[in-house]
């Protein structure tokens, strides 16, 4: 069957003045436009596509990749309000429809908003809603502390910014716990601080090992992360260049970094330091 909002692999059957006709195991067809079809593609290939509905609810295949599909939450732009609803750009030709149904206050052009997408009932397109709280799980709480998630970083608060977590639970990143700058809509990995007794998230972007980390380890950390993991400094460097970048005596540094190393934080190589694999990307 043919997933609308999904990603389908389908097979290549035939072409046609319009483009190439895509099947499922079943035979259910969909057509994938001209401008869509590589070169390449031949009947009886195999191809994931996205599969939407065009303006006449019609199923059509892309070859694009929206910046969400059905189930997901996703950071969106208004492009235009029209009389039923808003427009927002999700990466496809064809704009997702916010309908003012489904907007938990009236949509702006121009403005981002955090929204779920959906199946309209009624007419089967891929919509999308800003009435969040219908579409998150909020009492089984499948989740355990300390574990690694993938988190969608929403809007921010008085003491932090909310995040979907794994497109299903809410958490809240503390403006204490940030070690970097992040932007409603940015996509990381995260980690599960702790899970209250009222199933609300706390989260953290560090995995566990670096709550234990003494201030100039911290200080080095932060410049790690910002220095897409690597630091040119090591235990031959000058002390008069070591306390240039960095504030602290060569002394302190070499402290600093051992307790890095044994926690498995950064490796040490001759041109400098590096943050571990384990621990980049956060």
């Amino acid at each position: 069957m043919i997933e609308i909002g999904k990603y389908n692999t389908l097979t290549a059957a035939r072409r046609i003045v319009h483009g190439m006709v895509l099947v499922d195991e079943e035979g259910d067809d969909v057509l994938l436009p001209k401008k869509f079809v590589p070169e390449e593609l031949e009947p009886e290939d195999t191809i994931e596509v996205f599969v939407y509905t065009d303006s006449e609810d019609w199923p059509v295949a892309t070859t694009q990749r929206p910046k969400a599909i059905l189930g997901q939450f996703a950071y969106l732009q208004v492009k235009e309000v029209v009389p039923f609803g808003a427009f927002l750009d999700w990466g496809l030709d064809k704009d997702l429809l916010a309908p003012f149904a489904e907007q938990s206050k009236k949509m702006e052009r121009g403005k981002w908003y955090l929204v779920y997408l959906l199946l309209d009932e009624q007419t089967g397109r891929m919509i999308a809603s800003s009435k969040l709280n219908k579409f998150l799980e909020t009492e089984n709480i499948e989740l355990e502390e300390k574990q690694e998630v993938e988190l969608l970083i929403g809007p921010q608060t008085d003491i932090g910014y909310n995040a979907i977590i794994n497109h299903r639970y809410r958490g809240l990143l503390y403006k204490s716990d940030l070690f970097r700058t992040v932007q409603p809509g940015d996509q990381c990995k995260g980690y599960v601080k702790t899970i209250r007794p009222d199933k609300k998230i706390d989260l953290s972007l560090r995995q566990p090992g670096y709550a234990h980390v003494e201030p100039n380890a911290e200080k080095i950390l932060q410049l790690l992360e910002k220095n897409n993991g690597f630091l040119g400094l090591h235990d031959k460097s000058a002390p008069e260049e070591i306390t240039a970048r960095l504030q602290m005596s060569k002394k302190t540094f070499k402290k600093a970094i051992g307790a890095l190393y044994k926690q498995k934080l950064v490796r040490i190589e001759e041109d400098g330091v590096y943050l571990a694999e384990s621990s980049a990307g956060i």
